[in-house]
């Protein structure tokens, strides 16, 4: 069972203590902040002028420092906290963009708008029940020739780090969602010491593996462009066990035998 509406408020929750953490966003967007990586600069390529919808995009930060690189961007979330946050963001920053909130596959099923670029990234489609009906909606936006960009924690990391989950699980996941920026410090953005609420309010979240996210994009009109693991995870502490690397990064401890830690993917709409 999917308790959407309890997802939701459960990132409402997780949103308002995220951002408590950082501090004025505007003045660093202002200043020339960047929170992109090199990863998703890579497979996006040039952003000059192309129509570009940045899914589950939270608060928007990432959104308006794509924006800041030209690109024509709406973002889209189920948090209305997040959304509101985004829409102020882009106002105090001067970075033009546009925000829906919205259930994403409901969104994408409905909208009349088509972009050259579909991203998302960073805990995507772990709060998806279903794949197919996410890859039909990424086939319905994106235009004929246009690309998907997806970089993602690696689904193997919940089977081998502290939580040792199913890596075949089917049935959801049920507990908030963490303050997972308190515990990645300066990766995530934390500029500030903030005491927040804990948050308990119950999140539904899946597994699906690297095989089924791939898969389903093949079946459903994508052809695969790039797809690489890598030993590192951006921005996010995933474990206490992972030590930090150069770039805002995370990585497994000397000593440690490594197993990928992220993934990252781009396909072309056939």
């Amino acid at each position: 069972m999917h308790d959407y509406d309890a997802t939701r408020r459960s990132w409402n929750f997780a949103t308002r203590n995220h951002n408590a953490h950082k501090g004025d966003q505007a003045a660093f967007l202002r200043d020339g902040g960047d929170t992109l990586f090199q990863e998703e600069l890579e497979l996006l390529g040039e952003l000059t002028g192309r129509r570009l919808v940045h899914l589950q995009c939270n608060s928007g930060q990432d959104s308006l420092c794509l924006a800041r690189r030209g690109a024509r961007v709406t973002g889209v979330d189920m948090s209305d906290e997040a959304i509101d946050f985004a829409r102020r963001l882009s106002k105090e920053s001067g970075i033009a963009a546009g925000f829906e909130r919205a259930e994403v596959v409901t969104w994408m099923h409905e909208t009349e708008e088509r972009f050259d670029l579909a991203f998302c990234s960073y805990g995507v489609t772990g709060w998806l029940p279903d794949l197919d009906a996410w890859a039909d909606g990424l086939r319905r936006i994106v235009a004929v020739g246009g690309r998907f960009v997806y970089v993602e924690f690696h689904p193997i990391f919940w089977s081998v780090g502290a939580t040792r989950d199913d890596y075949f699980a089917t049935e959801p996941f049920v507990e908030p969602v963490p303050d997972y920026v308190a515990t990645s410090g300066a990766a995530l953005g934390a500029a500030v010491s903030a005491a927040n609420e804990t948050n308990t309010v119950a999140a539904h979240a899946w597994q699906h593996g690297l095989g089924e996210i791939v898969d389903t994009l093949l079946c459903h009109g994508f052809k695969l462009d790039r797809l690489r693991e890598h030993p590192y995870a951006n921005g996010c502490r995933l474990d206490p066990s992972l030590v930090p690397a150069e770039g805002r990064r995370w990585q497994w401890p000397p000593g440690v035998a490594r197993t990928p830690l992220m993934f990252s993917l781009a396909a072309t709409r056939a």
